[in-house]
Parts: structure tokens; sequence; C-alpha cells
């Protein structure tokens, strides 16, 4: 059995290994610790895994984004990711009142991919050059490219939020907020 706790700023120390993790993109501890000095809420703990997230946009470009789902590997495949992403949704449509929950994804990481489609999120665009490069895959510009996923919320009943061929819509990373 596992708790789900809110994130305390001592965690930072815990899930270091977690971060260093080949698809985890990482951050400065300043910039975690800006997100828990202003979205506390939206930050929690699980044991182990973690996950971060924020409130952005307005009217009806208002939504969670997922900043960060780290799940150490001896934890993976519990359905942990799953009942963080509910959570994170629930906080997004109660607490900020969003439209849709968002989350940027590399495009050669079909494990997340599939996992997060199951969940109910899928691809609203292309994101060229969102990531650095980690020299993986079989196609140069997949290295660097991400994938923004969304799920629309109850609040979005139109599904403008969301859009069927967000494969075929590629932006530059300068065009994305």
């Amino acid at each position: 059995m596992s708790v789900l706790r809110p994130f305390r700023a001592t965690d930072m120390f815990k899930f270091n290994h977690i971060n260093l993790d080949l698809w985890t993109e990482t951050y400065a501890i300043n910039f975690y610790l800006g997100y828990f000095s202003r979205w506390p809420d939206m930050c929690a703990v699980q044991e182990t895994p973690q996950v971060m997230g924020k409130a952005e946009g307005a009217g009806t470009e208002r939504h969670g984004h997922v900043t960060a789902l780290s799940v150490a590997p001896e934890y993976r495949r519990l359905g942990l990711s799953r009942k963080f992403m509910a959570w994170l949704e629930q906080v997004s449509d109660e607490n900020y009142r969003g439209y849709f929950v968002d989350l940027y994804v590399r495009c050669v990481n079909t494990a997340a991919i599939n996992m997060y489609e199951g969940f109910g999120y899928s691809v609203y665009r292309r994101v060229k050059e969102y990531y650095s490069n980690l020299g993986l895959g079989f196609n140069p510009r997949d290295e660097e490219d991400g994938f923004d996923m969304r799920k629309p919320l109850p609040r979005d009943s139109m599904r403008r939020s969301v859009r069927a061929n967000g494969r075929d819509i590629t932006v530059s990373a300068h065009e994305v907020p």
C-alpha cells in the first residue's frame, strides 16, 4: 500500500536518483522549488514516485501542466502513474478550473506515449527541438522533438483542447509559451 502526500522541500534530496533517469528532463533545484512555492497543492509524493505540475493559461486555455512525472524503476507497472495523473487532473479541474491537462514527452519515448494514450491523452502537436538530443533513435529529429499531449477535463465539454490530427501539426519550440 502507498500513501499520496503533499510534497515537502526536503523531498528534493530523496528523488535525485529518479530525476537522473534517461527519459526525465531535469531542472536545477531552484526550478523545482519555484514550482513548489507557487503551486504547492500540485506537488505530491507517493513514497518513491513523484509528480509536479502547475496551472497556467486563462479562459478556455486555463489548464494543468504535468511538469515532471518520475517513477523509480522498481515501482513501475504498479499503476502509480495512473493514480498520480488522476490526482493532478482532479486538482487541475477542481482547484484551478482547468479545461485540460497537458504534458510533453519525447517523440521516441514510445512506452510513455502509449501509457499516456492509455490514460486518455492524445497528441495535440509536435514541438520541434523541445528537448536536448539524447543520441538515440532512428530519426535525428525525433531525438529532440516533443509531443504536446493533452486530455480534456469535464469543463471542456466540446473537446476544443484536443485534435484528431495532432501528429500532423508541427510547431517550433519558440512558438510554445
